[in-house]
């Protein structure tokens, strides 16, 4: 029963991160994101897999966390990205 619970803590957070990634295409900018908020959401992720490889309890729930580790690891891409184009768009609004 544990199981099922995790999955569905695991699917829902992961049903956040495509719209995540999306709103990072659309807007080129970081503003409303945290670099640090990203980084503990992969360290989660990745301690999540540590305990289910520690614990050999690998089930169908450890394809979901590798999943919603791209995703992140996608998002945080697209962080540096968009810093990179708001530098950009500072420099140019400065007339440099």
């Amino acid at each position: 029963m544990g199981e099922i619970f995790e999955a569905a803590m695991v699917i829902c957070f992961g049903i956040s991160w495509p719209t995540s990634v999306y709103k990072s295409l659309k807007s080129r900018t970081t503003k409303g994101k945290s670099l640090m908020f990203e980084c503990f959401i992969l360290f989660g992720y990745v301690c999540g897999i540590v305990g289910k490889i520690i614990t050999h309890n690998i089930t169908y729930v450890f394809a979901f966390y590798i999943l919603n580790i791209c995703m992140v690891t996608v998002d945080l891409c697209l962080y540096f990205r968009n810093a990179k184009l708001d530098r950009a768009a500072e420099a140019a609004a400065k007339g440099e």
